[in-house]
């Protein structure tokens, strides 16, 4: 029974046309489903189900093939008036609001307020609780087992006392929702745009020869249309190994790009499909391949290309690369992320009336949902004791690892297809590193990933020149990242440290006569999420079986957002979504505003419209072709 007429815009904000009706679905697993039934349009629209999330007055966005859900304005206005462009809304500042300038303490206390427990403490983890900390009526807990919650960025040390972070993380161009959390909580923790390098083994095994460097392309000008921009500007910049007639066995492969999300079967079809597979069937030479594509999904999806979904490799190439001729632009943190964000933002909640505790480990949720016996109780140890925490809604904002440790001792959660199915998921093990010199000395580029020099992948970066410590040390600091790294693990860190110097002194030849000063490596044993063929059909939705559980993290499925791959913006935006959820679900408290990270530029659009419109037949065709 139809209870909405949902009206589409496109990501400007313009009114669009009348897409069709919200209506109830038959209950599965639990849980009341929502189909948008959509009539033909020029603007690809299509059946698809929306789980939880469209009321009456949301307005739906075409986005990349995909809706986007828009919560309409709560007073005043025409229904669906606000929604989100590319720019942050302009709304007024909201006032810090602390403990004692807020009634929610007192309301706590008379068991008014709703409960919610938030555990995993990363980009995701936060982007929930600061959220939920910011409504009226809410008392939100983040549990986290690090004494000092920051998820994966939380900071090491050497044996000297030095800071050494879990593996540098970029901060990419298109990153709009992170770069609002920064505008509000008054920080610059960013550095500029910077240029990268990639290299590969010299002839002799001994050096390195430098492939390509990827330039700042929103330095460069005249901004042209997306592929073409990317092709111009870094053509003069291919030295070695690629030749222009390599790189253009690149060309066929654009298909793909424009086909792969044309329609859920597709999409399905491309992610049982290896990266490899792909890549050989459209045609991309060896060299293309070896020295260019290889190296780049070993540092953006920590695996090899035969060894990863090609539906997520697209994903992830169209979000870093493709979007927009300044996709690829790249800027890094100042310092270490717990410091520059993590530490800001945790002083943000808790002014807020949020609570943030370390040291606890999860081990047993069990969940009550029915009606007004609703609930969450939550078994953890906490140090040498064992304490439980009830709430009326939980969030779990955890790594796939941390998920199966909680899954299996949860019978409740078990015995639900999308926990279960949580199990045949896969992780990468990584190692961090960091090597401090006894002298300031240059490298080329500030970042720099390695295409055959290990059996993985490899960066190394000048943390002297992005975080400005010159001042701090007496020479230069550099972090060496190695992503699937299962081979490394059992290499003393001797070993691996060794491998790094030897590393940076084949690309950067004035580090032969460095010193060592200090060193230290971090080993994380199934670290990230592993997004391997066929992985799809068992990765969850952010919603679950029960109507007050619900996930967060960059391995869900189905967000209708355009950052995806292991990225910090993806967490963030899954972290936002379950906190509107868990609002949707309580009937409380204002929905977070998702800023879109992209639209597709107008000749994409075309393009994938006419897709749309090509029989699977010929489809099948083209793409053998």
């Amino acid at each position: 029974m139809a209870f909405g007429t949902v009206v589409a815009r496109d990501l400007s904000g313009h009114r669009g046309f009348v897409v069709g009706k919200v209506s109830k679905l038959p209950t599965t697993c639990g849980m009341p489903g929502r189909l948008l039934h959509v009539s033909g349009s020029t603007q690809a629209c299509r059946r698809r189900s929306i789980r939880r999330g469209v009321d009456r007055s949301d307005t739906i966005s075409i986005h990349h093939g995909r809706f986007l859900i828009v919560p309409c304005a709560s007073k005043g206005g025409e229904q669906g008036e606000t929604v989100p462009s590319k720019q942050q809304p302009e709304t007024a500042k909201k006032p810090k609001k602390t403990k004692q300038t807020t009634s929610r303490a007192s309301q706590g206390k008379n068991n008014k307020n709703k409960k919610v427990i938030v555990i995993g403490g990363g980009f995701a983890g936060f982007a929930a609780a600061k959220h939920l900390a910011e409504q009226d009526g809410v008392d939100v807990q983040l549990l986290d087992a690090n004494p000092n919650p920051g998820g994966l960025s939380t900071a090491f040390k050497s044996s000297q006392g030095r800071t050494i972070e879990a593996g540098v993380k970029g901060f990419w161009y298109d990153y709009p929702n992170i770069n609002r959390l920064c505008d509000e909580l008054e920080i610059q923790p960013f550095t500029d745009f910077l240029t990268s390098g990639f290299w590969a083994r010299s002839e002799s095994g001994r050096g390195a020869q430098l492939v390509t460097e990827a330039p700042v392309f929103s330095q460069k000008k005249p901004q042209l249309p997306t592929i073409l921009g990317q092709f111009l500007y870094t053509s003069p910049l291919f030295y070695n190994k690629l030749s222009l007639e390599d790189r253009l066995t690149i060309i066929p492969w654009l298909y793909d790009v424009i086909n792969f999300a044309k329609d859920q079967e597709t999409y399905e079809q491309y992610d049982a499909m290896s990266a490899r597979e792909m890549f050989k069937r459209a045609g991309v030479s060896d060299n293309a391949y070896e020295y260019f594509l290889k190296p780049t999904l070993a540092v953006g999806l920590f695996a090899p290309p035969e060894d990863l979904s090609a539906a997520v490799t697209l994903e992830l190439l169209c979000f870093y690369a493709l979007n927009s001729q300044n996709a690829f632009d790249v800027r890094w943190c100042k310092g270490p992320i717990t410091e520059k964000i993590f530490t800001p933002l945790v002083e943000r909640i808790t002014e807020l009336g949020g609570s943030i505790q370390g040291n606890t480990f999860v081990t047993n949720v069990r969940v009550e949902d029915q009606g007004q016996k609703s609930g969450v109780s939550i078994e953890a140890r906490v140090g040498n004791t064992t304490d439980t925490f009830d709430a009326d809604a939980v969030i779990f904002a955890l790594s796939i690892s941390g998920m199966k440790k909680i899954v299996s001792n949860s019978p409740e959660l078990g015995c639900c297809p999308e926990f279960a199915n949580i199990m045949n998921l896969r992780s990468i093990d990584c190692i961090a590193t960091k090597v401090w010199f006894d002298k300031i000395l240059p490298t080329r580029f500030p970042a720099n990933v390695l295409a055959d020099f290990e059996v993985c992948g490899a960066t190394y970066f000048n943390t002297t020149e992005m975080q400005s410590q010159k001042e701090d040390e007496p020479g230069t600091v550099i972090s060496a990242d190695f992503y699937g790294a299962s081979a490394l693990l059992p290499q003393s860190d001797e070993d691996i440290i060794d491998t790094v110097v030897q590393n940076i002194r084949a690309c950067d030849p004035v580090f032969r006569d460095a010193k060592v000063i200090d060193s230290a490596v971090v080993k994380f044993s199934n670290a990230v999420t592993h997004f391997s063929p066929g992985s799809y059909k068992n990765r969850p939705r952010q919603d679950t079986s029960f109507s007050n559980v619900f996930l967060a993290g960059d391995y869900v499925k189905d967000v209708p957002h355009g950052a995806n791959g292991l990225s910090q913006e993806r967490a963030w935006v899954t972290g936002l979504r379950a906190a509107n959820l868990v609002l949707e679900t309580l009937n409380t408290g204002q929905q977070a505003t998702i800023i879109p990270s992209y639209q597709d530029e107008p000749h994409i659009a075309l393009l994938k419209n006419l897709n749309e419109s090509i029989p699977r037949p010929f489809d099948t065709l083209m793409s053998k072709f």
